[in-house]
């Protein structure tokens, strides 16, 4: 079993930048693809960006694609969301996610997630 904790959310302005950090506990992240997924307020859970272990392919929401990076240091048992250029529109609450093989864009294939954290982008 896999427990995964999110930080480094917090309140900017708009076109300013942010690092997520999605650690893992209890086990390591080895042969388990991790996915960012958020959800503001009032609406459905939404796939951000997902890495794989086995080639380390990323995968990006179109509209996260081009500011945000997926990024991952296995040494660390961390996975990182480096967002850059926010909008207002990506204020939602960011989960990070597991699961063993594949990396989808499906929150429901996921089977490891973790607390959240809240990114607030201001106008």
């Amino acid at each position: 079993q896999v427990q995964l904790v999110e930080s480094g959310g917090g309140l900017v302005q708009a076109g300013g930048s942010l690092r997520l950090s999605c650690a893992a506990s209890g086990r390591t992240f080895s042969n388990y693809a991790v996915g960012w997924f958020r959800q503001a307020p009032g609406k459905e859970r939404e796939f951000v960006a997902a890495i794989s272990w086995s080639s380390g392919s990323t995968y990006y929401a179109d509209s996260v694609k081009g500011r945000f990076t997926i990024s991952r240091d296995n040494a660390k048992n961390t996975v990182y969301l480096q967002m850059n250029s926010l909008k207002p529109e990506d204020t939602a609450v960011y989960y990070c996610a597991a699961r063993r093989g594949y990396a989808y864009s499906t929150a429901g294939s996921y089977d490891y997630w973790g607390q959240g954290t809240q990114v607030t982008v201001s106008s």
